[in-house]
């Protein structure tokens, strides 16, 4: 039997800590309701561009805004009209009952990978919601004129229609934010793994899964060693079943879509995570996998 190094014992340890027995006991409904939302994926694939949601504010329109970065940077320039509920355990969580029903919930973070969790989650409690492209770092600072539409003074979350989410999924929901705080001190804080600690499990050849969502031609251009392919788009949850149990690292081009779908598969029980930046992309430099130098086979 080969000697593992104690760099990989090491490692081995890590993975173990925090997350181990995190498989959920999943219900009908919530089976049912992240099946359909990824059976039935709207064409814009719950994004919006960053330019054009920029063009919405200036242009007045009434927009319910979530931003979900920490405290501190939310005081210190917002969106106007944005509702800052912070990615973590309590916030979100705590007041789903508020959200509106009846408009679309626009969410933003950093560099939108904990959106498009959101977002993923918001959906499948029947909500309709939009993550904003890149986020506040890689997007919205990005847009020409953005700064138009930036104000400091606190909105609050009221005068919306509540929405009455099934209590099954709800409860779920609940849980996948319970389990950030599980999270917080490992490799996979907010339910990703960066560029790095994917490397360095790679190469302590720890038992992973890696799994690539981007296109089937982007697949076979360059991808990360041993990784399996299920392209993003209508249909492929029909294919999640085939899965394996054990840590799956997710990955797309960068980081957007994957945070949906580590969203889908963490509440259908499985331990999925997503990788930071995807693969990387010109447009979310310095981040992502081959930004980051890393090996890349065909």
């Amino acid at each position: 039997m080969r000697r593992r190094s104690l760099f990989s014992v090491l490692i081995t340890l890590v993975l173990l800590v925090g997350l181990v027995g995190s498989a959920l006991a999943v219900s009908e409904e919530v089976e049912n309701a992240v099946n359909s939302y990824f059976a039935n994926l709207p064409a814009d694939n719950g994004m919006i561009a960053q330019a054009t949601f920029i063009e919405k504010v200036k242009a007045g329109e009434d927009l319910f805004i979530l931003d979900i970065r920490q405290p501190d940077v939310y005081n210190a320039g917002h969106i106007k009209g944005a509702v800052n509920l912070p990615w973590g355990p309590d916030a979100i969580a705590e007041n789903l009952d508020k959200l509106p029903a009846d408009e679309t919930i626009y969410v933003y973070c950093y560099t939108a990978q904990t959106a498009n969790q959101a977002v993923a989650l918001l959906n499948f409690a029947g909500f309709e919601a939009k993550s904003v492209k890149f986020g506040w770092n890689l997007g919205i600072t990005r847009v020409e004129g953005y700064e138009a539409v930036v104000e400091t003074s606190v909105n609050e979350l009221s005068g919306t229609t509540p929405y009455e989410i099934d209590p099954a999924i709800k409860s779920a929901i609940i849980d996948y934010y319970a389990g950030l705080a599980d999270a917080k001190d490992t490799m996979f804080k907010n339910y990703k793994i960066s560029e790095d600690l994917l490397n360095m499990l790679i190469e302590a050849e720890e038992d992973i899964t890696i799994l690539s969502i981007r296109q089937p031609s982007a697949f076979a251009e360059g991808h990360i060693a041993n990784a399996i392919n299920i392209p993003w788009g209508k249909g492929m949850q029909e294919y999640f079943g085939q899965l394996p149990d054990g840590k799956i690292v997710v990955y797309c081009y960068t980081g957007q879509t994957a945070g949906q779908a580590v969203a889908g598969l963490r509440m259908l029980g499985y331990d999925a995570v997503s990788l930071n930046g995807g693969m990387g992309t010109s447009a979310n430099k310095p981040y992502g996998w081959s930004n980051k130098g890393y090996d890349v086979v065909k």
